[in-house]
C-alpha cells in the first residue's frame, strides 16, 4: 500500500479528539488505492480549543485535498467550510472536507446515510418502524435526519444536552415526514434503538440504552468501533437481536466519502 508512497502522494487527514480509535487511516489508504488514486489518509489529534488554528494552517498545504472530522469537531468544522451540501446545511455538521477550485473547503455529512445503508444491508427497513436514538451530536444529528427520510413513523431522541436535542427536534419536525419527541433510554415500543454516543467505549461506561427492556424482535445499534463488540451489541445479540455496529456503519460511510473526495 505504501510502496508508492512520494512527495506526489496526495494527502487526507482525519481529524479529531480522541483518534486512536478510528479505522479510517487504513480503510480509507486502502480505498484509495482501489481507486488507483495515488492519496494516503493520516490521523491527526486536535483539542478543540486548537481546531481553527490547526485548520488554517492545514489548508496552506495544497497538496492536502482532504479532511475527514470525527467527534468532537463536526458541527465547528461546518463553519470552517465555505461551501456545504444542503445536507450538511440542515445538520449544522460535515463529516468529510474536500477542495473546492479556489482552494477553500466544501463539506458533507455521510453518516447518517451511511447507517442507514448499513441498516439495510442487515435485512431491515425502517419505513412506517418507530425509532429510539441516543445521542443528537454530529453523527446522532445525522442519523436522525436519515431515518426520518427513510420513513419512520415516529422518533424517540434521548440526549442529555437538552438544548441540543430540542434544536434537532425542532428542525427534524420542520420535514413533516414523521413524528419527532424527546425521550428517554427506554427502547420499550420501538421497533429499532440506536446509540450514537461514544457510551462504550470504556468498560465503566454505563450502557446508552435500557438493556433490561430490549426485546427480541428490535434491532439494536451502535457507532462506535472500539470494542469492535460493544457491550450493548453483545447484550442485544445474546437476546437474539438483529444489530448493526460501527464497523457496518465505517464501511458504507467509507464508500461514501471516498466517492465525495474523488467528486466521483
Amino acid at each position: 500500500m505504501l510502496d508508492k508512497l512520494s512527495g506526489a502522494t496526495r494527502v487526507h487527514i482525519i481529524v479529531g479528539d480522541p483518534i486512536a480509535q478510528v479505522k479510517s487511516p487504513f480503510g480509507m489508504t486502502q480505498a484509495f488505492e482501489l481507486n488507483g488514486k495515488d492519496a494516503i489518509c493520516i490521523p491527526a489529534q486536535v483539542p478543540t480549543q486548537d481546531l481553527t488554528q490547526w485548520f488554517e494552517g492545514v489548508s496552506l498545504a495544497r497538496n492536502v485535498d482532504g479532511i475527514i472530522v470525527t467527534i468532537p469537531h463536526k458541527f465547528d468544522c461546518h463553519a470552517l467550510c465555505a461551501t456545504h451540501s444542503p445536507r450538511a446545511d440542515f445538520l449544522g455538521a460535515v463529516n468529510t472536507i474536500r477542495r473546492n477550485a479556489d482552494g477553500s473547503w466544501h463539506g458533507d455529512m455521510f453518516d447518517g446515510l451511511g447507517y442507514v445503508k448499513a441498516i439495510e444491508s442487515k435485512g431491515f427497513h425502517l419505513r412506517n418502524k418507530k425509532a429510539l436514538l441516543v445521542g443528537a451530536g454530529g453523527a446522532g444529528s445525522a442519523i436522525a435526519h436519515a431515518m426520518v427520510l427513510a420513513g419512520v413513523s415516529e422518533l424517540t431522541i434521548h440526549d442529555e444536552n437538552t438544548d441540543r436535542r430540542n434544536s434537532l427536534i425542532q428542525r427534524l419536525n420542520t420535514l413533516k415526514l414523521g413524528h419527532v419527541t424527546a425521550g428517554s433510554s427506554n427502547p420499550s415500543g420501538c421497533d429499532i434503538a440506536i446509540n450514537a454516543t461514544p457510551m462504550g467505549m470504556r468498560e465503566s461506561d454505563a450502557s446508552p440504552i435500557d438493556i433490561d427492556a430490549i426485546k427480541p424482535h428490535m434491532f439494536i445499534g451502535c457507532v462506535i468501533t472500539a470494542p469492535a463488540i460493544p457491550p450493548l451489541i453483545a447484550a442485544a445479540r445474546a437476546k437474539g437481536c438483529n444489530t448493526s455496529t460501527g464497523a457496518d456503519m465505517f464501511v458504507q460511510v467509507r464508500e461514501l466519502m471516498v466517492q465525495f473526495l474523488l467528486d466521483q
